[in-house]
């Protein structure tokens, strides 16, 4: 199809359809990044919260099937040396790591949005005890903490424990990001006309400021599952978890104790070691996919 032209300086025909039409083709290219993260996101979120529903008995429950059976129709990967079908272990273990990290994530996103946003557009002496206090947080090492945590309340540690452990931990690095780039719109035209027209402080931050980082706290929302997921499976493989519930790193860490490898149970600790593989690429094709769709239409626009 001929595309129609028009004249540039100096007479050469230039088709005016051109920019349009790369712009439109890099769009669908970053298109297909987020659809194919969102697609894999999907099958674990519905498969994890809906399979559970056709469930014949408690994938917890040991004992419930003859131990380590070959993978068929009726055990899709198999048993393990605790009677359990590997199977619906790990759709109930995907489950409870995506809430985990979900819920840890909404929380460390929260705090650091508000008090980064806060700091940066307030300023004096309230972004100076903010920063401080940031500063302090960020030289915690959090691994490091939650390990001696868990180490000291070893039995009795629980999900929420850890997800407190990791929202209390966890908020600093994203407030300091948000702060500066509160920062930078602080002292922008809109910003001073809002508070000329007698807007409240927080009116500003939320309807004229936040609009302006929502896509780095959406990038910074889907980064902090993995934190939260990786960290939890991370503390489960050496026992320092609520290992009795099923989790991505629960599994690992009885398959690893009953020598999962040795016994010929290979489903056992390749199974939850690709689903973690397949959730995080998941979510990091969402993350880039979504930041760079966004910085595509900016370009655009």
């Amino acid at each position: 199809m001929n595309l129609p032209l028009r004249l540039k300086r100096g007479g050469d025909p230039l088709p005016t359809e051109a920019a349009p039409a790369q712009r439109k083709h890099a769009q669908q290219r970053l298109n297909l990044r987020l659809k194919l993260g969102i697609a894999i996101l999907a099958v674990f979120v519905i498969g994890s919260f809906v399979l559970p529903l056709f469930a014949t008995v408690d994938p917890t429950r040991q004992g419930t099937y003859l131990k380590n059976m070959p993978i068929s129709g009726q055990h899709l990967l198999g048993t393990n040396a605790l009677g359990q079908d590997i199977f619906w272990f790990l759709v109930l273990a995907i489950r409870n790591s995506l809430l985990l990290g979900v819920a840890v994530s909404l929380g460390i996103t929260i705090i650091s949005t508000l008090v980064g946003l806060s700091a940066g557009y307030i300023g004096g002496w309230y972004e100076r005890i903010v920063m401080l206090v940031i500063d302090t947080f960020i030289t915690i090492p959090v691994f490091p903490i939650l390990i001696v945590l868990s180490a000291l309340v070893r039995g009795n540690n629980s999900f929420f424990l850890i997800g407190l452990i990791l929202v209390v931990f966890g908020w600093a690095w994203g407030a300091r990001t948000v702060r500066s780039l509160a920062l930078s719109l602080r002292e922008r035209e809109f910003v001073n006309m809002a508070r000329f027209s007698g807007a409240s402080t927080f009116d500003i931050i939320i309807r004229e400021i936040f609009p302006y980082v929502y896509t780095y706290t959406v990038v910074h929302f889907i980064n902090t599952i993995l934190f939260a997921i990786n960290i939890e499976a991370a503390l489960a493989v050496i026992g320092l978890s609520k290992v009795e519930v099923p989790t991505l790193g629960s599994i690992i860490f009885w398959a690893l104790n009953y020598n999962a490898l040795l016994i010929g149970q290979i489903t056992w600790i390749v199974g939850p070691i690709a689903a973690t593989v397949l959730l995080f690429l998941g979510l990091f094709l969402v993350s880039t996919g979504y930041n760079e769709l966004f910085a595509t239409r900016r370009g655009v626009a």
